[in-house]
């Protein structure tokens, strides 16, 4: 008997350090979304220096979007895989989640939709013959970018820029070069993968969390779920691509979301125990 209940203790004291990490990582999540919207508003002073329409801003600061999208997501998978009881849940509060989750669905379709619009134009962006030289933009309000780094272009830096002798607008009030036009177009595409990816990966949860609300733990649409976890290889070589771009903020950002992801992971486990657990208690009453 004392050593069952040194084990459940064990057991016990395990359980919150896990929960412990997990809220460990939504923090950190929460503090990377802050400065992604700090970096995303400094680079909006130059790519939208000469203003622009609703869509250009929203694109500008995708990425602060998507995450507070996700952010709604991480907080209902929160509350559905492990801190709401089946006692909880009425109708007012199912229909507050669907409301919620098709908010989040909207802002995560617009991060979809503007990181292929960003792709394709970049892949349509034409060479200007009218510029030979960047003093030729000096105090314009046009800044050259390459490899997501922006420089205001003026009389003093214009010659030291290592840029040409080809020049491309990326934006009304942002140029690249050659060279970085090309990285330009590799990191766009970078990013739309990743956000079809991350996509796919949340679908998977979803239905793991449809099928356990029924009760459901095996069959075809489980396999469905579970075989999603491979997603996650794709996401660690986005990672990694950043990290090899020098953009240590978005792979450390990459890390924890996954990080995050694994946690509702976690909590779907735990509840499928619980779920097969209680299914086998349930038998020979059953048989009985």
């Amino acid at each position: 008997m004392r050593i069952a209940q040194e084990w459940a203790e064990i057991k016990t004291r395990s359980i919150n350090y896990q929960q412990l990490i997990k809220w460990t990582v939504y923090v950190l999540l929460l503090v990377n979304w802050v400065l992604y919207a700090r970096e995303e508003w400094l680079h909006a002073q130059h790519t939208l220096h000469n203003g622009g329409s609703l869509l250009d801003w929203t694109d500008a600061f995708r990425t602060s979007l998507d995450e507070a999208a996700w952010f709604g997501l991480l907080f209902l998978w929160e509350l559905e895989t492990y801190a709401l009881s089946d006692q909880s849940w009425n109708r007012a509060l199912q229909r507050a989640f669907l409301a919620i989750r098709a908010a989040c669905y909207v802002f995560l379709a617009h991060t979809v939709l503007a990181a292929g619009t960003a792709w394709w134009e970049l892949g349509e962006a034409q060479l200007n013959p009218d510029v030979t030289s960047l003093c030729e933009l000096s105090d314009q309000g046009i800044s050259f970018t390459r490899n997501l780094d922006y420089t205001l272009i003026d009389k003093v830096n214009c010659a030291g820029l290592p840029a040409g002798p080809e020049f491309f607008f990326v934006d009304n009030s942002a140029v690249t070069d050659r060279a970085g036009l090309d990285i330009e177009r590799r990191s766009a595409w970078f990013d739309l993968q990743d956000a079809v990816t991350w996509l796919l990966v949340m679908f998977t949860i979803e239905i793991g969390i449809w099928l356990q609300e029924r009760n459901i733990t095996g069959g075809a649409l489980m396999l469905v779920s579970q075989v999603g976890k491979a997603l996650y290889a794709v996401l660690f070589l986005d990672a990694a691509y950043w990290a090899w771009m020098g953009h240590w903020l978005y792979t450390w950002d990459q890390l924890l979301w996954i990080c995050g992801f694994w946690a509702i992971e976690f909590n779907l486990k735990e509840w499928r125990d619980e779920i097969d657990h209680d299914a086998q208690k349930a038998e020979p009453a059953t048989a009985g």
